[in-house]
């Protein structure tokens, strides 16, 4: 599975941003699709998932300021991130979470640049 992740840029505190990430793959096959971010100096963290079936999942610290959905169309998983803070600026990753080859394997598309400017 390749992933093309997109839509980074600068915002203002307060302000919204969407990306994308588009697969190689059909999205409706893929288990799980998930956002990720890493800010400089600090851990990967997750960010959202979404399943298959279309369902979605939101750490504490995200819940209510962004939403993950999917195009089944366009193989593309998006991030619509609201309410944006400076804290929220890193380089995010989209994951694909598939059952491959008889094994459960991530793929990992290059990161795009969230910076939120205070």
């Amino acid at each position: 599975v390749q992933l093309q992740a997109s839509g980074g840029g600068l915002a203002q505190a307060g302000g919204s941003l969407r990306l994308s990430c588009t697969s190689s793959r059909s999205i409706a096959l893929i288990t799980l699709m998930r956002w990720y971010r890493q800010a400089p100096g600090k851990e990967r963290e997750l960010v959202a998932v979404r399943n298959s079936g279309d369902g979605s999942t939101y750490p504490d610290y995200i819940r209510g300021r962004f939403t993950v959905s999917g195009d089944n169309d366009k193989n593309t998983m998006y991030l619509q991130m609201n309410s944006l803070r400076p804290e929220d600026t890193a380089v995010y990753y989209c994951n694909a979470y598939v059952f491959d080859f008889g094994e459960w394997k991530n793929y990992w598309g290059h990161g795009t640049l969230v910076t939120v400017s205070s």
